[in-house]
């Protein structure tokens, strides 16, 4: 068995693929990159959660598949000079040679028969618009729990069903929910709790290939995303969604249009200060929003801008973080900030479309 390829074609294909090499498997296959030659070269990574399958622009003699520690493989085709490089088996010898110019290293091979077989597509796939789903993924994965003692919250749910496509996120301290029109209907209703990190992955990939298409298939357990000639797999999250229509308020007291470009500066401005779980904290007055915040033995912060409230002082608390986050998934000029009562959750909406809600749980202030 033969490869050949440009260093940069080889590298490029690696760094997609070592992003889903394990770090802490059992299995010492896992910790390797799957390499096959049988007719065009692919490269493929698995840690049993994510799988990542990519065509290799190069070209294959003898056939055959060989496994390579993953990691190193990586550094060391970084480290290559430019130009062609070729990757030959050596059956007797257990390893690979690795050539490129006057550098040659040989790596000794993993077992190819410990590597897991990649799950294969069945039936027919639902197609989705990629670019639409990529920008859906920035802004609802980042309200996905990082905490695996939950693990439903660690998905987003995605669900399509007739020519609406909503993907739902939530921590429990947040909750992003997007709404998308897809430009025509899906034959049948979709819907599966995918790990946020999976969804990262597939944005990079669409990001990569723009213009291809993206293909969705869903079996009992397993998610499998083709763009392109790349595949991308990804186990399912058992356990029942929260009911995110029940977490959203049916109505508020409060509706404030600000403009977001000023606030978020506003807002990262003052979140410097901060710091140690310490809340930014909103002051509603008439006429006026004054963002401030306090960190015992560092200082405080506060900015006011102009702001179309009326009433009786409102001073409610958010976790900086979730503010700025919330800021950053809204494209347009202007936000609305709907509120209740300082106790209450606050929600963020973009004022020109109601296709994006971002619902954010108070911290309760010290007056």
């Amino acid at each position: 068995m033969k490869i050949t390829a440009s260093r940069q074609a080889l590298l490029d294909a690696l760094l997609v693929v070592s992003r889903a090499v394990s770090t802490r498997a059992a299995l010492q296959a896992l910790s390797g990159i799957h390499i096959s030659a049988n007719g065009q070269p692919r490269l493929r990574a698995t840690d049993m959660e994510l799988g990542l399958d990519v065509e290799l622009d190069g070209n294959a003699e003898g056939g055959g598949d060989v496994v390579l520690p993953g990691r190193l493989l990586v550094e060391v085709v970084r480290s290559l000079p430019d130009g062609e490089v070729g990757l030959e088996l050596r059956s007797a010898e257990r390893d690979v040679e690795i050539t490129a110019g006057s550098s040659r290293f040989h790596l000794r091979t993993l077992s190819a028969e410990d590597f897991p077989r990649s799950p294969e597509p069945e039936g027919d796939p639902v197609e989705l618009p990629g670019q639409a789903l990529q920008e859906t993924i920035a802004k609802v994965a980042r309200a996905a729990s990082r905490d695996e003692a939950r693990p439903v919250l660690t998905g987003v749910l995605v669900t399509a069903e007739g020519s609406e496509l909503t993907m739902v996120a939530t921590d429990s301290y947040r909750l992003a929910v997007k709404r998308t029109e897809l430009e025509s209907a899906v034959p049948e209703k979709l819907e599966a709790n995918i790990p946020a990190r999976a969804l990262r992955e597939l944005a990079r990939l669409v990001e990569a290939d723009p213009g291809e298409p993206l293909r969705v298939w869903l079996t009992r357990n397993q998610a499998i995303f083709r763009v392109g000639s790349a595949l991308l797999s990804s186990r399912l999250i058992d356990g029942q969604f929260p009911n995110y229509r029940q977490l959203l308020p049916e109505s508020y007291d409060h509706e404030v249009k600000l403009p977001r470009p000023e606030l978020l500066e506003v807002t990262r401005r003052v979140s410097q200060l901060a710091q140690r779980n310490a809340a930014l904290r909103l002051s509603f007055s008439e006429g006026e929003l004054v963002v401030s915040a306090e960190t015992p033995d560092l200082g405080d912060a506060r900015e006011g801008l102009p702001a179309p409230y009326s009433g009786e002082l409102l001073e409610i608390g958010f976790n900086p973080e979730f503010v700025r986050d919330g800021l950053e998934s809204i494209d347009s000029d202007e936000v609305v900030i709907k509120l209740i009562s300082p106790l209450r959750p606050g929600l963020l909406e973009p004022a020109d479309a109601d296709d994006f809600s971002y619902l954010v749980m108070p911290i309760r202030l010290n007056v």
